[in-house]
């Protein structure tokens, strides 16, 4: 891993081995990201422009790499040290009340020839990136009002004996096809995918759990990716002492819920107030959402709601 020779001002990324300005990060057309979309990946988000949870992020990315047979040599405390270096520099160029995206990925390399699987046993060099950008938080701002509209498409989620859950890859055409049919309902729709039997899996872009009862219900982890973000509210559903159970949900349960909520790395926590146009509760924002969102903020030292409505649109 080194740098380039020359002092860079702009942001910067890590590509490759080298640390590189950031608009120069591209990767070759045979790259397996683009063949195949061979590619697993990880999103943190900073506070305080300090990375939240990075160690689990970046121990969830391996454990994608392990599965998928992606042999890196970079370690996990060089790649959390590479990533420091990447954030450190690139928060230092932007407002301090704004906040960075932190994105790693690895592909399995780029093919000798154009051809995927017919290259034969050739030996692949992982592809490694880290890169930030500067969170666009106002644009869930209207979320926190009103709640999101979650739509079930007809393209479903990929079954678990396809591809694990489990590790978080971008081969993801079936998200763009669910997203495309969401919108054809509402165009500001957060596209929910149901599985092959009709089960509520997961968000196109986190997870959903409802709340009955004053219990906090989850779709099975077998099914979906346990989100960083998800076990963050079963933390802080413990120190509430409020109940977090998994089990099968369905559309019907969804609809009869006392209130919901997606969890997601860049905005935590998001309520979700209808689903394919029925409101759930009485239609509004739910309190177990806003305690929740409290008991977070409280952990990262500011008002989360506060810091996204306050947010206004900026560009490096």
């Amino acid at each position: 891993m080194r740098a380039t020779g020359e002092k860079m001002t702009g942001p910067i990324a890590y590509l490759k081995g080298k640390f590189i300005a950031a608009q120069q990060a591209m990767l070759p057309v045979n790259d397996a990201a683009i063949v195949l979309g061979a590619t697993v990946t990880e999103m943190t988000r900073t506070f305080h422009h300090k990375p939240f949870k990075l160690e689990e992020h970046i121990d969830r990315l391996y454990r994608s790499t392990k599965y998928v047979r992606f042999h890196t040599d970079v370690t996990r405390e060089e790649m959390t040290d590479l990533t420091m270096k990447v954030v450190d520099h690139n928060a230092a160029l932007i407002p301090e009340k704004k906040e960075l995206g932190i994105i790693h990925f690895v592909t399995a390399g780029a093919f000798s020839i154009y051809a995927g699987s017919a290259g034969g046993n050739e030996k692949m060099i992982p592809t490694v990136c880290v890169h930030t950008f500067p969170l666009p938080l106002h644009l869930w701002a209207k979320g926190y009002e009103k709640g999101i509209h979650a739509v079930t498409p007809s393209t479903r989620h990929v079954p678990p004996q396809c591809i694990d859950p489990k590790m978080k890859y971008r081969s993801r055409l079936h998200y763009w096809l669910a997203e495309q049919e969401a919108k054809l309902v509402d165009p500001a729709a957060a596209t929910l995918l149901l599985d092959l039997d009709g089960n509520v899996s997961e968000f196109s872009g986190g997870n959903i759990m409802i709340v009955k009862d004053g219990a906090i219900i989850s779709p099975p982890a077998r099914n979906i990716l346990p989100g960083i973000s998800r076990q963050t509210v079963i933390e802080l559903a413990r120190e509430l002492d409020l109940p977090f159970v998994e089990r099968e949900i369905q559309v019907y349960d969804v609809c009869n819920a006392d209130e919901a909520f997606e969890s997601t790395t860049p905005i935590c926590l998001l309520p979700v107030t209808k689903i394919n146009n029925i409101p759930i509760g009485d239609g509004r924002p739910g309190p177990i959402c806003s305690r929740l969102l409290s008991a977070w903020g409280l952990k990262v030292g500011l008002d989360i709601v506060a810091q996204i409505r306050s947010d206004v649109p900026w560009e490096t």
